[in-house]
């Protein structure tokens, strides 16, 4: 990874901003803060970070809110800052958004290795999104022509259905929530229309001949979303 990158830290706390900001330096990334979830949204539109670290206690707002802002019109990693550990709790960050999350109280070094993950992801992810084919074992996308190959056989599938698949592949063996893929396909009027996207999952695994109680490549999540398994993406290009 080559630094500088830029990181945006929304924290109500100065002492805080100001630990991380000594941290982050350190470590060459450029820094960026807020302390409330209006300036939040505007530093994050202005300096397009790498990455956001989002406490949810501001005083303006609930950090849920403005990470379902930023999710309108951003995909930027976001680490999320939260007193809370319930199951319960993650579940909710993850469906509003959140890449990752750690309970406070936390140390440095765990703080930088999460980050250092998410932007080493989200390189990978760009990488990926930029290749004309993806390759998996059995299994050939090809972006250009919206084609599909299966253990040598072409699919039929749907603009919907290649769509989906295109989108769970370029995020192998990342959880997908629901609500990003209904957002990312179908538009933010239908990112509550779960039902819709179970029965567009289901056509798929029909067509990749994929067992949901032993999936070769699409693995659920229980209520919260869906994961493309894949050892290796290969670029084929």
């Amino acid at each position: 990874m080559r630094p500088p990158f830029k990181v945006l830290v929304v924290d109500d706390e100065p002492q805080i901003r100001r630990f991380m900001k000594v941290s982050l330096l350190a470590e060459g990334y450029t820094f960026f803060e807020a302390a409330n979830a209006d300036d939040a949204l505007k530093q994050a539109s202005r300096h397009t970070p790498h990455v956001v670290v989002l406490d949810l206690g501001l005083p303006d707002s609930d950090g849920y809110e403005v990470l379902q802002k930023l999710r309108g019109w951003s995909n930027v990693p976001v680490l999320v800052l939260t007193a809370r550990d319930e199951e319960a709790e993650k579940v909710k960050l993850l469906r509003a958004g959140a890449n990752d999350y750690l309970t406070k109280p936390f140390g440095i070094s765990e703080f930088m290795a999460r980050l250092y993950v998410l932007i080493r992801d989200s390189n990978q992810e760009t990488s990926q999104q930029q290749q004309a084919i993806l390759t998996f074992k059995g299994l050939e996308i090809n972006r250009e022509s919206h084609r599909v190959k299966l253990d040598s056989e072409w699919l039929s599938l749907s603009r919907k259905e290649f769509a989906l698949l295109n989108y769970l592949a370029s995020h192998a063996n990342k959880l997908v929530t629901q609500e990003q893929l209904l957002r990312e396909i179908w538009g933010v009027s239908h990112q509550n229309d779960t039902h819709y996207l179970r029965i567009f999952i289901s056509q798929l695994r029909k067509k990749l001949k994929d067992n949901i109680s032993a999936p070769r490549f699409i693995e659920t999540e229980a209520g919260v979303g869906y994961r493309f398994i894949a050892a290796k993406l290969d670029d084929v290009n």
